[in-house]
């Protein structure tokens, strides 16, 4: 067995890049991740390698058979050397030099008899990661891990194509870091912090330095209350409105002497936001649907935390937020004077603050027990559930109609063509101990075997 310990680096400088995509919370989820991964082979190890190296907590290796030449061929991780040796022991000793801080565990034993004599030893696990199974071990397997909501994640892969199947009942998610999202700055829904700040500032008594490092968020809360005063109370909403309203902006940058507009970046980073930031404050489709979710409409002893959180959120959506959710809190990166920036981006976090507070305390109302949540990341939260492989592997309950319709075009390049011959390869196997065309001789009288195998 080879095992790595904790080495007490700094792990703010060594994770810096990863810290910046998933934030401490995912940093900490990944460092608690307890991993196994179901036969050492090239895209189990190389699978185990990316998580290995941004840091999981620990991972396990089961696996049952030696190294032989194939895999010294085909597998980064597996030497020469360790011919006969074997398979999972030197992928864990080799593997655990990656990261001193994920510890490496083996099970030379091949996971058909630990499920027999030790079903519950997959129910540890954070994620089961299952390459190349036969049917049947895969479906004992996933029923095992089904039933105790324990991710797996199913991989196969056949010459150049595979694919990889997620087979979990429930899998929620609170920090989901959609892409391309809007900033959540409220200039159409604007708090009383917001109003009483930007209305604090006159830009027309500044000095020449001061109105050149003006947030443009307040630049654009000046101007559309110009605006609004102009159009009887209403916001620029299509694309000429949006036009106008930059030149109006535009009218405001100071000029020379000479007349000639002086360059000041926080207008033109105004005109560039206007179509960003004056976009009307929704709920996320994604958002709207946890809320008609009977987990969240039917709380019980229970329920999971996270449904408890989206409730609190529903009812603070239908209360005090008047049909909006919590304010997030942040703002973007603008050219400003640091007081003034620092002032401002104080004022979001403090009505976020006050939203999470309201939130808090519906969540103590629905559950006594549950402790301060964070609802900042409200408009991202995300549930993720899944068939389960006995589901899809029955010809009762498979889609089979529908995988027929994809592949009923001779000429199509659907990809659902290779989910349907890799199913048929796994059958070949079954039956020969041999993929097909394993051998030479073989590859023609294969193919009308490979055709007759049905599963659908």
């Amino acid at each position: 067995m080879a095992s790595t310990g904790k080495d007490g680096s700094d792990k703010n400088n060594k994770y810096d890049r990863q810290l910046r995509l998933w934030g401490d919370h995912g940093q900490a989820a990944l460092e608690s991740a307890r991993v196994c991964l179901v036969n050492a082979t090239a895209t189990g190890t190389e699978i185990l390698k990316n998580l290995i190296l941004p840091g999981i907590g620990s991972f396990t290796i089961v696996d049952g058979h030696k190294v032989q030449g194939e895999d010294v061929g085909n597998n980064f991780f597996l030497t020469k050397d360790s011919l006969g040796e074997s398979r999972a022991k030197v992928a864990t000793e080799l593997l655990g030099e990656l990261n001193p801080d994920a510890t490496g565990d083996f099970v030379e034993d091949h996971p058909e008899k630990l499920l027999q004599s030790n079903p519950s030893f997959f129910n540890t696990f954070t994620l089961v990661i299952a390459t190349n199974l036969c049917e049947r071990t895969l479906l004992q397997l996933s029923k095992q891990l089904w039933t105790n909501n324990v991710p797996l994640l199913v991989c196969r892969c056949y010459g150049f194509i595979g694919y990889m199947r997620l087979a979990v009942r429930e899998h929620t998610v609170i920090e989901s870091h959609p892409d391309n999202t809007h900033e959540d700055l409220r200039l159409d829904r604007q708090f009383d912090g917001l109003v009483s700040y930007c209305d604090s500032l006159d830009l027309d008594s500044m000095n020449k330095k001061d109105h050149s490092h003006t947030p443009w968020l307040v630049i654009l809360y000046k101007y559309l209350q110009v605006w609004k005063q102009q159009h009887n109370g209403e916001a620029p909403k299509n694309y000429k409105e949006k036009t106008q309203f930059k030149e109006l902006i535009k009218q405001g940058i100071r000029k020379n002497e000479e007349g000639v507009p002086e360059v000041e970046e926080n207008f033109d980073e105004a005109v560039k936001s206007v179509n960003t930031s004056l976009v009307a404050t929704n709920i996320p489709s994604n958002v709207k649907s946890l809320f008609e979710d009977p987990c969240c409409k039917q709380l019980n002893s229970d329920s999971k935390p996270f449904w408890i959180l989206v409730r609190a959120i529903q009812q603070f959506v239908e209360g005090e937020g008047k049909g909006a959710l919590p304010v997030r809190g942040t703002i973007p990166d603008m050219t400003a004077d640091s007081e003034r920036y620092i002032q401002l981006q104080q004022v979001y976090r403090n009505q976020a603050a006050e939203d999470v507070a309201i939130v808090t305390n519906k969540v103590h109302d629905l559950v006594q027990s549950l402790g301060r949540v964070r609802s900042k990341n409200a408009a991202f939260l995300r549930v993720v559930r899944c068939r389960s492989l006995e589901e899809e592997y029955n010809s009762a309950t498979a889609q089979s109609q529908e995988i027929e319709s994809h592949i009923a075009d001779e000429d199509s390049d659907d990809e659902v063509v290779f989910y349907v011959l890799l199913r048929a390869v796994d059958k070949f196997y079954e039956e020969f101990n041999r993929f097909p065309g394993w051998y030479n001789d073989q590859v023609e009288p294969d193919i009308p075997r490979l055709k007759e195998f049905r599963f659908l």
